[in-house]
């Protein structure tokens, strides 16, 4: 199955976009940037943890 650029790489650029505007904030700004650069920095890490908790267990068998 073929997939388009868009469907391989939107998820990734989004958290990439969201990453860099928690960082241009956390720099650039203060008070309410604070607030806006935790959420956009600690919402990736949310992501992978709801991702990694969501995949099946498998079972090796030696």
């Amino acid at each position: 199955m073929r997939r388009g650029l868009w469907m391989i790489f939107r998820w990734p650029l989004l958290l990439a976009l969201l990453g860099l505007f928690g960082l241009l904030s956390a720099l650039l700004g203060d008070g309410l940037y604070d607030l806006l650069s935790w959420l956009a920095l600690g919402t990736p890490l949310v992501l992978v943890g709801w991702v990694w908790l969501r995949l099946p267990r498998t079972r090796r068998n030696p």
